[in-house]
């Protein structure tokens, strides 16, 4: 069984989260993804965020036939001991992270980067509002 990791906020679902989860199951048989607790989302992304609370990112997370798991997550030793206990074959980043550390980087076969897709942003879609 081929185990893909992705993570991230995932606070307002759109295309670009969708195509992400999709092409991770396109590279493995069971795909886990690592969600930033509501704390860990405020101190990195400023006090109005998330958008949408744990539970609900959870639930919809869980809900997509591109998933197989969900973890959460509070700070980044938490992130990184949790990806090198489940030791996934890839782990899979955004293309913005070329040529940079990457988070768990050590415990995975493979390190797999991802195209963003244009146009696509949780933050342009709370700023447009």
């Amino acid at each position: 069984m081929i185990k893909v990791w992705t993570n991230g906020c995932f606070d307002v679902i759109h295309r670009g989260h969708i195509e992400l989860l999709k092409y991770c199951k396109s590279v493995g048989h069971h795909v886990t993804v690592g969600l930033d607790s509501d704390e860990k989302v405020s101190k990195d992304k400023g006090p109005d965020r998330p958008f949408n609370k744990i539970e609900d990112r959870v639930f919809v997370i869980q809900s997509l036939k591109y998933v197989d798991e969900v973890v959460v997550f509070s700070s980044r030793d938490e992130l990184e001991r949790t990806i090198e206990s489940r030791k996934p074959d890839f782990l899979v980043v955004g293309s913005d992270w070329k040529g940079k550390e990457v988070v768990g980087q050590d415990y995975a076969r493979k390190v797999l980067f991802f195209n963003r897709i244009d146009g696509y942003s949780t933050t342009k879609i709370l700023d447009s509002k």
